[in-house]
Order: structure tokens, then sequence, then C-alpha cells
């Protein structure tokens, strides 16, 4: 009897000791990401910030800068940590010797909604860097639930403030269910690097991120899937930018003609980047209260996968790899 006692005890402390090393683990890796962020970062925002790391601004210079905001806010989201509580609250606990100067969470969650442009400025930098000469995009869209539709009415979200800015109901045809919240609009090269994305309402119909992207793209091909369908826009891009739209046929449609395979196979690229924000930076989850904190948590996501890309492509991987970037 003694000696099962014994025997149990063991177990349970070797376990204790293996989910110890498994916790230090976790915050070595965190603190990782965290410097190389903040190393990609410094490297492309040159002109952008002062020598301190801060953005031009009077009043007082903050000690711990806006590109350690945006790194932290991006190592996080490669973590899969959603959280900001659980961020402060258990992940960097270990970590506050190693990184000095640390803020508090609720300044955190301030700030990195005052450095979300300077973040996506970043992020558009390292998409140029990686694939500047594309001539072929694929474009999507992707709907972002802020709640369940039975709760939609009574959504505080957007209902202060500017109201052009609330969410709304939609209509998700690959997935054939209504919805309340926004659509994440995105357009990716081949190689599956966002160059451009927005969020708009889930009422406002696909085609009208097209004319956002027109005055910023031209003599390229564009592949989308049958969302995007319509003669005069098409006609539009081409005379107007020289954008080729191509769109499969519906099987109703005049003149219809098969998909041709090598596009249907390129489209996909889009899914793929839509998983791996979906499954790898959790963008379908919501805990923002606010249409600006919602916007700021998917330009952290968005310009952490960027970075993860980057990492990839100078470390001469496959840029989809995205998960093991920095093994």
């Amino acid at each position: 009897m003694y000696k099962k006692k014994l025997h149990i005890s063991q177990i349970f402390s070797n376990l204790e000791y293996l989910i110890f090393k498994l916790y230090n683990l976790v915050m070595c890796n965190l603190y990782t990401k965290f410097v190389k962020f903040l190393e990609t970062c410094k490297h492309f925002s040159e002109d952008l910030v002062t020598d301190a790391g801060n953005v031009r601004r009077p009043g007082p210079v903050p000690r711990f800068s806006d590109l350690e905001v945006i790194a932290l806010s991006m190592a996080a989201e490669a973590e899969e940590i959603d959280s900001e509580n659980w961020l402060f609250e258990a992940k960097l606990k270990e970590c506050r010797s190693s990184i000095p100067n640390l803020i508090f969470r609720r300044q955190f969650n301030d700030r990195r909604k005052s450095v979300s442009t300077l973040c996506e400025q970043i992020r558009s930098r390292i998409a140029s860097h990686i694939d500047g000469g594309e001539d072929y995009f694929c474009i999507d869209s992707k709907p972002i639930e802020v709640c369940r539709t039975a709760r939609g009415k009574r959504c505080k979200m957007g209902r202060t403030g500017d109201f052009t800015k609330a969410p709304d109901f939609g209509y998700c045809a690959s997935q054939g269910n209504y919805f309340f919240g926004y659509k994440l609009h995105a357009l990716c090269g081949l190689s599956g690097v966002i160059h451009s994305y927005d969020l708009s309402k889930a009422s406002v119909h696909d085609i009208n991120y097209l004319k956002d992207i027109k005055p910023l793209y031209h003599n390229c091909s564009i592949l989308g899937d049958k969302g995007y369908i319509g003669a005069e826009v098409q006609l539009d891009l081409f005379e107007t930018a020289n954008i080729r739209l191509e769109c499969p046929y519906r099987l109703n449609q005049k003149n219809w003609k098969p998909t041709f395979i090598p596009l249907a196979k390129a489209r996909k690229r889009i899914e793929t980047v839509f998983s791996q924000l979906t499954d790898q930076f959790l963008v379908i989850r919501n805990y923002a209260k606010e249409t600006c904190g919602l916007f700021a948590r998917i330009v952290g996501k968005v310009s952490a996968m960027t970075a993860l890309q980057y990492i990839n492509y100078i470390s001469n991987k496959p840029i989809g790899r995205i998960k093991y970037a920095l093994i």
C-alpha cells in the first residue's frame, strides 16, 4: 500500500514538472517571437518613427515604444492569445523582467488602437518587399460575426458615435446562413501575401470593394468567385485601370464557358489564407466591444501573419508554412 502511494506521488510530481517545463517553454516562445517581431518592425519603419521607436507627436515620450506595442500585439496573435486578460495575467508575469518598461493591460488596449495605422503601414511595406511585382491577385471576403443573429438588434457595438461603422445583418452564400457583423475583404497574391484588406458592413456587396482597390492596382488580373460577376464592373476595371477580373460563369449565364482549371486552382490561395487566419490567428473570435477595437485586432492578426511570411521568405522556407516560421 505504501509503495502504491509512493508510485502515485511520483507520477504527480513528474506531471507537475512537465507542466512547469511546458509553461516555461511557452513563455520563452512568446518572448522569442516578441524580439523577432520587434526586429522586423524596426527594419521596416525607418522614416515612420523616431530613434526611440515612437510616432512623432507632442507631449511626453512613452518608455514602452509604439514599435514594442505592435511587436507585443503580433506576438500575442501568433501565439493564439486572443484575450488581453490571459496575456497580462498569465503569460507576461514571468516576462516582466525580460521586457523593460512593460505597460499594463489598459494602456496596451488603448495604445494598440492608436498605433493600428502605423502597424498597417509596416505590414504594407513587408508585403511589398516579399512580392511587389505581382501580376495576378485573388480576392474574396469572409464573414466576421459580432454576435448571434438573434441578439443582433440588441448589440451595442457601433451604436454610439459614427453609425456608418455599426455592424449589420448579412448573408454568406458559401456557408448558406445569415450573420450579424462585418465582412473582411482581402486581396492577396499567388504566394499568399495579403496586399490589401478592409472591413465593411455585412450588408455591403463584395463588388463594392473593387471600387476601393481600383486606384491602387493597374495592369494586372484579379481572380474572384461568382460573387464578383458583373459585366459593368469588369468593363469599368478594364477601361480605367487595365485590370482583368476573372470570374467563373454561372450555369444559367449566356455564352457559358467551363472554368479554366489553372485559374480555379490559383484562386484557392485566398481560401488557404482565410483558413490560416481562422485556425491559427482566430480571426472569427471577437472579444472587442467597439469597432475600432475589432479593427485593431484584425490589423494585428493580418500583420502577424505577414511578418511570419517575411521570416520564412528571408530564411528560404515556404512562405505559407507560417506555423513553423520560428522553429
